[in-house]
């Protein structure tokens, strides 16, 4: 595959590290040899502003900015979005302006919640920030905004939820690539990838890129928000299109595109004690920490699967898409609960 058509411009900490989680592998072990070998992608460590997994998909998104002459970064999340802070950091680095529509999805109306962690971010970044009630239509007000932009005189680039569409979606092309390659060089054969699947990109780049270049590694997303009939369709849909770019559609199809949904609880962005739960496993068999929305959940899922004997004898890699900075505007949500 060759990428590089594309344009990208790169400042992702790349490769992302590639590593065991000898302490959840144990912790998960059963009697008689039950349980999963886990090993972990670390793309919480990217390196823009915190890191995460938007990162990857900012090198593509910004390279095709930079070609159409944008000076204005355009973009959308919930209150507490990763993908809105590492925008607004890639937008801080190349000079560029960047107009956030925040949406109050959850509704809470917490201090930290609305103030804290990843809002706080945003503002230290540059950017502007407009919040909107939940259930906006969040496409027309993308398109109000950009509107806006170009009324001033700015060159706006939209770049929609969670950079998910075709393009943002190639960073994980990329990331299959590389995740391909660094088992191969571990001598290691990967029987599962596990990730959380929300806005689709993601979960779409890694299944297209896993495809076209005939890996056949299957890939469970863990959602964090839809239905799994809508979700298995969002990816489905958008690996077809990202696969398409490469000159292979037809190498995505749906049998490869799998969504458990049923570990969203509440609702999205809403946190239960099984997601507390699955923050302070990972944080103290391994040092490693999720956050509440996205990783937690998908976290969540992974303990409750293993489990019930889904990853027995299987070597899975979780990948980790980052947003630990939320931890902290879910302060009085997990004060108490974590002892």
């Amino acid at each position: 595959m060759h990428l590089a058509r594309f344009n990208p411009v790169r400042f992702a900490h790349l490769p992302t590290p590639f590593e065991p989680l000898p302490g959840l592998t144990e912790h998960l072990a059963r009697p008689g040899g039950g349980g999963p070998a886990v090993w972990i992608k670390r793309d919480d460590c990217t390196g823009l502003a915190g890191g995460g997994n938007k990162t990857r998909k900012l090198e593509y998104l910004l390279g095709d900015a930079l070609a159409n002459d944008a000076d204005t970064l355009v973009t959308q999340g919930a209150i507490q979005s990763n993908h809105v802070r590492q925008t607004a950091a890639a937008a801080a680095r190349f000079g560029m302006a960047c107009e956030i529509i925040l949406e109050a999805r959850t509704g809470s109306d917490a201090v930290d919640y609305n103030r804290s962690g990843n809002v706080l971010l945003d503002e230290l970044l540059g950017a502007r920030i407009r919040t909107v009630p939940g259930g906006t239509d969040m496409n027309q007000e993308l398109a109000k905004t950009a509107a806006e932009v170009a009324g001033r005189g700015g060159r706006p680039y939209v770049i929609p939820g969670g950079g998910s569409n075709c393009i943002g979606a190639l960073g994980y092309v990329e990331c299959a690539l590389e995740l391909v390659a660094q088992a191969n060089e571990a001598g290691l054969e990967i029987d599962r990838i596990v990730t959380a699947t929300g806005s689709a990109g993601t979960h779409a780049g890694l299944v297209a890129g896993l495809a076209v270049m005939g890996a056949d590694i299957p890939v469970l997303g863990i959602g964090v928000r839809a239905l799994k009939d809508v979700q298995e369709a969002n990816v489905y849909k958008l690996a077809r299109e990202t696969a398409a770019l490469l000159g292979h559609e037809d190498r995505v199809t749906r049998e490869m595109v799998v969504a458990d949904c049923d570990f969203v609880g509440a609702g999205y962005g809403l946190v239960d004690q099984a997601v507390i739960d699955a923050l302070k496993t990972i944080a103290r068999t391994d040092g490693i920490l999720l956050d509440p929305v996205y990783t937690g959940k998908a976290m969540k899922g992974l303990l409750a699967l293993s489990a019930q004997g889904e990853f027995d004898g299987e070597t899975i890699v979780f990948l980790h898409t980052g947003g630990a900075q939320g931890l902290f505007g879910y302060q009085s949500e997990l004060e108490g609960k974590l002892q």
